[in-house]
């Protein structure tokens, strides 16, 4: 039987022992922190501490356990992709959304575009650069970063959520490979909107400051159907949590996606920020922060964490 209304066994087990757990997966997370360095290609990135590290998860019953540092800002990067696509999804529907965009993962890093120009014209899914821009386009003929933005704190629910400025102006002064993306798209005939709106709406959206708890909040959202848990409020349409989490765990990671369902199987986004969002299904919204990367560009303290609750609390999708 696909669904039944046991309680899931996350949510059983004794609040003590899983305060203990995610301690525990805490500091596994802050031990790998060692291991990683800062993004740098973004100047602004590089100011970030790679010594911070904090995680924070959320339940349906409403409960939360934080440890570290999780209060701190940071701008959310491509976890923002996720909110893009919800978003593209929302006022463009499915096909109106996936007639420009493709839903395979491609192996390569979040910025190649290898595949665009050598193997098709449509980018390969929405969580790459390429794909996300496209997605942008599409949305930049029918809302602004105002809306967006209102989108993105509802989704996170986090009223807090503002435009890193000096972020921002950082992504706009160096993305020049982001707009060779957009013009690339442009030349092939594919590309939906203006490109110097597509792209800087997409460099706005990189830069909202979040927390830890926003993307715990967004996992949970998402983990409860597109649902707010909180006040009963649907932001998205359950078939549109679907392909949200399916593009998160086939793709959501980067070129490291496939090892990461492996050893931690949760439907996952990550940033170079250091931001990784969590979404375990009728379970638990979870959301690390760790600015030190690994070499695929992923927090290595967020992957070390995530992994260690997913061993222990058994959320591996495939276990």
């Amino acid at each position: 039987m696909l669904f039944t209304c046991e309680q899931p066994e996350g949510q059983a087990r004794d609040p003590g022992e899983l305060e203990r757990i995610i301690g525990q997966a805490y500091e596994a997370g802050r031990a790998r922190t060692q291991t990683g360095t800062v993004a740098s290609y973004i100047p602004e990135l590089a100011k970030a501490d790679g010594r911070e590290f904090g995680i924070c998860a959320r339940n349906l019953a409403g409960e939360t356990i934080a440890f570290g540092d999780t209060e701190k800002r940071f701008s959310i990067q491509s976890i923002s992709k996720v909110l893009n696509l919800a978003a593209a999804l929302t006022f463009l529907g499915v096909r109106g959304t996936f007639a420009h965009v493709r839903m395979e993962p491609t192996g390569d890093a979040f910025n190649s575009i290898l595949k665009l120009d050598t193997v098709s014209d449509l980018p390969f899914n929405p969580m790459i650069n390429a794909g996300a821009i496209q997605v942008m386009s599409l949305l930049s003929n029918i809302i602004d970063f105002e809306q967006l933005l209102c989108f993105a704190r509802a989704f996170c629910m986090d009223e807090q959520i503002q435009l890193n400025e000096a972020v921002y102006h950082s992504e706009a002064e160096t993305g020049d490979r982001n707009r060779a993306i957009v013009y690339l798209l442009k030349s092939k005939g594919v590309l939906q909107g203006d490109p110097d709106k597509t792209v800087d709406l997409y460099f706005r959206m990189c830069s909202l400051n979040v927390n830890a708890r926003s993307l715990a909040n967004m996992g949970l959202l998402l983990a409860n159907g597109g649902v707010n848990p909180f006040t009963g409020q649907r932001m998205i349409q359950t078939d549109h949590v679907r392909i949200l989490r399916s593009l998160m765990l086939t793709c959501g990671l980067y070129d490291e996606s496939g090892a990461y369902g492996v050893w931690v199987g949760i439907p996952s986004k990550s940033g170079v920020g250091g931001g990784i969002m969590g979404s375990v299904t009728r379970q638990w919204g979870i959301g690390t922060y760790g600015p030190a990367l690994n070499e695929k560009g992923n927090s290595a303290g967020g992957i070390a964490a995530l992994r260690y609750m997913s061993q222990a609390l058994g959320l591996n999708i495939f276990a």
